[in-house]
């Protein structure tokens, strides 16, 4: 199962997607993944850097001093090995988390949730735990993360695959007739 591959529309997708069962568990993982170790926040896309510069202001309120500073110094973003990330502070969280309670949380999603933005959030942090990797294409893959632990005992008990979970995300990125092209396939 690990590399077995589908091709939906020149898009192509391991199964694991279509059969890992995953549901996120917000109150166990406390969004693990957007503070994991590392010297760089998400992967993005270059049209989303102009989004997020329109829509930064208003995700700004949200975020803690400390990252508030860390974006009048060095900006959002960065680009690492020529891809566009979004930068890390003390190597741990992305520069955009706020804290709701003990829980990291997107400001741009709160934003734009709250109707004060029109961007809702780069979509590699939309789709996770899929990541795409890019050889001619995409390839949609299943990134394992030991702090996703909850979200695979949560998906068992939902009964819920990864591609059912990032739905609205997948359609985001490639349409719902894609989508539904994913599902029918994931039925043969």
């Amino acid at each position: 199962m690990k590399n077995e591959l589908i091709e939906i529309d020149s898009v192509l997708v391991n199964k694991e997607v279509l059969q890992v069962k995953f549901a996120c568990d917000l109150s166990k993982c406390k969004g693990a993944c957007c503070t994991l170790e590392s010297e760089y926040g998400a992967p993005l896309q270059a049209d989303e850097i102009t989004e997020i510069k329109k829509n930064l202001p208003a995700a700004l309120e949200y975020l803690p001093p400390a990252h508030v500073e860390e974006i009048k110094k060095k900006g959002f973003y960065e680009s690492k090995d020529g891809e566009l990330v979004t930068r890390s502070v003390r190597n741990k969280a992305c520069v955009l988390v706020f804290y709701e309670g003990d829980v990291a949380k997107c400001s741009l999603e709160r934003a734009y949730f709250e109707g004060k933005s029109s961007f809702r959030k780069p979509v590699s942090c939309h789709l996770f735990p899929i990541r795409i990797s890019d050889f001619g294409g995409d390839i949609l893959r299943y990134e394992r993360f030991s702090e996703c632990a909850p979200a695979l005992e949560n998906g068992q008990k939902e009964n819920k695959t990864i591609a059912e979970s990032c739905k609205e995300a997948l359609e985001r990125k490639y349409s719902s007739e894609w989508y539904n092209m994913l599902v029918e396939a994931s039925r043969k």
